[in-house]
């Protein structure tokens, strides 16, 4: 199919977003499958240019969004959400750069979504998965209990822990470096068990793996010796969870990431201390883990206190 005005508009911002703003290419590859549907939108409705479009065709493809009409896929809120917020993006740029001369998608809200509040697991369950992980025959033992021990320990995103390298681990000064969303670099703590754990795997896994590759920084190896893909990552934390007799189900990485983060709110930690362990840009996003806590306390004195119980009726 020829480019036309639309696709050499879409691939400059494409350009900006990976080169200027550094995102990483997974989130390039989404702003890339929503802002394509975005252009068939467009197009469908005649438009040739983003300097054609109106604020009433941002809008109408968000309801596209929701019901399907176009053909695609109907989205749940949340996804239509970050469609939407990306053609915002798109037209925000343009303007910048003076494609356009007015941004109409500004006036366009995302959808309205949900606001569900992040599932966590009680420290027994997290060591009872540690366990079971550092169960495997080495080397991969060591590596699983390491690497389930460092995304508790640091809060690690998937994809920071698996982008680890060998020299972003400074285990004499027990802390670690991490590369956030746009590479935002920040340093964690590596508590006493976490740092143990990645010495072990340091000394008695990751070389066995490492001889079976060709030579590579990082700090997590797969079985041939290349670097431990997020997927992969993924999987040793299920087994090690059905091994542990825990429902997986709903079981992921970033299950222990909102563990980290509840368990130090428990603990009486500062919700800002909390959003830069996280690497949060807005302490607004952080602020949903202190829900869960307040919702834990309410369990706990609807249960324990002697005039908790509910109010009689009539």
């Amino acid at each position: 199919m020829t480019r036309d005005a639309l696709d050499d508009a879409l691939e400059q911002y494409l350009a900006h977003v990976a080169v200027e703003r550094g995102l990483s290419a997974h989130t390039v590859a989404a702003y890339r499958r929503d802002l394509t549907r975005y252009t068939g939108h467009l197009r469908a409705l005649g438009r040739a240019r983003l300097a054609d479009v109106t604020v009433d065709d941002v809008a109408a493809f968000a309801a596209v969004l929701a019901d399907g009409s176009d053909g695609g896929r109907p989205l749940a809120a949340s996804s239509a959400a970050r469609a939407v917020t990306a053609a915002r993006g798109w037209h925000r740029f343009a303007l910048a750069e003076g494609l356009v001369a007015d941004d109409v998608a500004a006036r366009v809200r995302p959808p309205v979504q949900g606001r569900r509040l992040p599932k966590a697991i009680g420290v027994s369950e997290v060591e009872a998965i540690i366990a079971a992980a550092g169960a495997a025959e080495e080397p991969l033992g060591v590596r699983d209990a390491a690497l389930v021990e460092v995304l508790y320990g640091t809060g690690a995103r998937i994809s920071e822990a698996v982008g680890l390298a060998v020299d972003d681990v400074d285990l004499a000064d027990h802390a670690v470096r991490l590369f956030g969303k746009g590479r935002k670099e920040r340093v964690v703590p590596l508590g006493g068990p976490a740092a143990d754990a990645v010495g072990a795997y340091l000394v008695r896994g990751r070389p066995a793996l490492a001889s079976k590759g060709r030579g590579t920084a990082h700090l997590f190896l797969n079985t041939l010796g290349r670097p431990l893909s997020r997927q992969s990552a993924w999987a040793v934390l299920r087994a090690a969870g059905e091994r542990a007799g825990l429902a997986v189900d709903h079981l992921s990485p970033h299950t222990l990431r909102h563990s980290f983060a509840t368990h130090l709110l428990a603990g009486g930690a500062d919700v800002r201390v909390v959003q830069e362990l996280l690497g949060h840009a807005s302490v607004t996003t952080t602020q949903i883990y202190t829900q869960v806590t307040v919702q834990a306390l309410r369990e706990v004195y609807a249960t324990s206190h002697p005039r908790a119980r509910a109010p009689r009726s009539g």
